[in-house]
């Protein structure tokens, strides 16, 4: 068995002396683990860095063995990526929400859009929104997708204002007024009519939605934690929109049937 593709380094385990167990995510079959001879020498450890785009040619006997991989650098972007906190931390939560999906699964608008917040990961405004729309894909590719189109309670898709933590589904800001504060804003970036820039307030209302849902859905069915390496994006986003700011992303609200 062999194929080759293009791939971004996710991680790496070591491995015996010198090899290591590299995770990658490939846009054809997916996250994918594989053998890395000699990964651990001084010409492979700086190209097996979590956000490297490489070329690599997997083989094994049979198609459900590990394999080995080999791998030739394509696009060394790790130096860079150590640059600032909100690309450092990015690039391991995302990794983390590729490993809540089943190895060697193809999910290419993931791998396209891992590609492109990696290239943005050093504006932070710019980030953190790419961040949130990778986090609501990921949410859907799971089958738990949220619909942000049309509101729940009257089918309108103008002046969508909330999202029901009960069904996941946006509340125009009339029919859901009465329960206001037992919803989550929608913020105006993630609306299809709206075309704000986040600031740190819909930055930040964007995080609680997506981390509730992430919760109920993934985390606590599963028994895990979420990856330490998201609320530290977080905060480097949001303190990187306002340094001044110390507050951390507000609790969720209580849940209601819309």
């Amino acid at each position: 068995m062999q194929w080759q593709d293009h791939a971004i380094i996710l991680g790496v385990k070591r491995h015996g002396e010198t090899s290591v167990i590299a995770e990658v995510m490939t846009r054809a079959r997916g996250r994918h683990l594989g053998l890395v001879r000699s990964g651990r020498s001084r010409a492979m450890q700086p190209v097996l860095q979590p956000g490297n785009e490489v070329d690599v040619i997997w083989r094994a006997r049979l198609d459900e063995h590990l394999g080995e991989f080999r791998v030739e650098p394509l696009r060394l972007r790790a130096a860079r990526l150590m640059e600032t906190a909100t690309a450092v931390y990015g690039v391991q939560a995302m990794g983390a929400l590729l490993r809540l999906l089943p190895e060697r699964d193809p999910h290419p608008h993931l791998y396209d859009a891992l590609e492109v917040i990696l290239d943005n990961l050093y504006n932070p405004a710019d980030a953190g929104e790419l961040f949130v729309r990778f986090e609501l894909a990921v949410l859907n590719d799971l089958g738990f997708g949220l619909d942000l189109a049309e509101c729940a309670a009257t089918g309108a898709r103008t002046d969508l204002a909330y999202v029901s933590p009960k069904s996941g589904r946006a509340v125009s800001r009339a029919a859901g007024a009465p329960w206001a504060d037992k919803m989550f804003v929608l913020p105006a970036f993630l609306r299809a009519d709206g075309n704000d820039a986040a600031d740190v307030d819909s930055l930040s209302a964007a995080f609680r939605l997506t981390g509730f849902f992430l919760h109920r859905h993934v985390y606590e069915p599963r028994g895990i934690e979420p990856a330490v390496a998201r609320e530290g994006f977080i905060q480097a986003a949001l303190k990187a929109l306002n340094p001044s700011l110390t507050a951390a992303v507000p609790a969720a609200p209580d849940e209601l049937s819309v």
